[in-house]
């Protein structure tokens, strides 16, 4: 048993002296290696290379999926400033036209000397009656009656058709009401009454009748109320010819208009009343038209 340990212990001793010595003889500088270092670095090297190979793409694609990330995260936040950039681009555009239409009607109030305005904004329109009817903010309370004109800086565009506490509905000369008529004047040197009744839904023109067939009417004449029903004012604009037809029994002529107020874009306007108190109808023109 002991020669049988020192056996062992030799033979141990033996192998550490072995291997301490090739360590030794590896850690000196030699242009040539044996051919177990060979072997050793070359399959070190190849087992290096095979797992740098998995793990560097897997590092690329991570850090590929982290810069994706990022760039997305930052086209979100691009897109949600240009989100505020268009809405207050539309907000200030808005707002610049409710000035300019807000100061249009301040300077016109000084033209109306001879009425009473009441300036009034637009809070309703019926989708199904856009061209006929809509909504103001001012009511009753605040003066307005029923068939005041109805105007902007542009223009006339109708009349008051009922009120209540805070609120009225106008009428617009675009309606196809044929009891709706304004008494006009085609201005000229050889000035032509007729009624504004009708409206061309195709064209978006105004229809002027009952102009006697013996009155030249040049095109781009302006069109003025003429007063003389006793609702509207005299002299608030209307609009401009821009055509002529004689009826078929060639006793009258019809002057097709276009008017200076948007109908279908209609902001802010005024409701005015005469001070000059004259008969008041239902129907602006009704004498003349009889």
């Amino acid at each position: 048993m002991p020669q049988f340990f020192n056996k062992k212990l030799l033979l141990l001793l033996v192998s550490i002296i072995v291997l301490v010595a090739l360590i030794g003889f590896s850690l000196r500088e030699r242009e040539e290696l044996t051919w177990p270092e060979k072997f050793l670095k070359d399959t070190t090297g190849w087992v290096g290379n095979v797992f740098n190979k998995p793990v560097s793409g897997i590092t690329d694609f991570v850090g590929d999926l982290k810069e994706l990330q990022d760039t997305y995260d930052e086209n979100k936040k691009l897109k949600a400033r240009l989100d505020e950039y268009v809405l207050l681009k539309t907000q200030v555009q808005d707002l610049k036209e409710e000035n300019e239409d807000l100061r249009d009607n301040l300077e016109k109030e000084d033209d109306l000397r001879k009425f009473s305005p009441v300036q009034a904004t637009v809070i309703g329109r019926n989708p199904d009656r856009w061209h006929e009817m809509l909504t103001i903010n001012k009511g009753e309370r605040n003066g307005v009656e029923k068939n005041m004109a109805v105007i902007t800086a542009n223009g006339l565009v109708g009349k008051v058709k009922a009120t209540t506490e805070f609120t009225s509905s106008v009428q617009l000369l675009s309606s196809i009401d044929k009891a709706n008529r304004v008494s006009a004047i085609v201005q000229g040197n050889d000035k032509a009454y007729g009624l504004i009744e009708g409206f061309d839904d195709e064209k978006n023109l105004l229809l002027m009748k009952r102009i006697p067939y013996d009155k030249k009417i040049k095109k781009n004449s302006s069109v003025i109320t003429s007063g003389l029903g006793g609702i509207f004012p005299k002299g608030l604009p209307i609009g401009k010819v821009v055509d002529v037809k004689v009826d078929q029994y060639g006793l009258n002529q019809t002057a097709y208009i276009e008017p200076y107020t948007d109908f279908y874009d209609i902001s802010n306007v005024m409701v005015v009343k005469r001070e000059v108190d004259g008969a008041v109808e239902e129907s602006e023109g009704e004498d003349e038209a009889k």
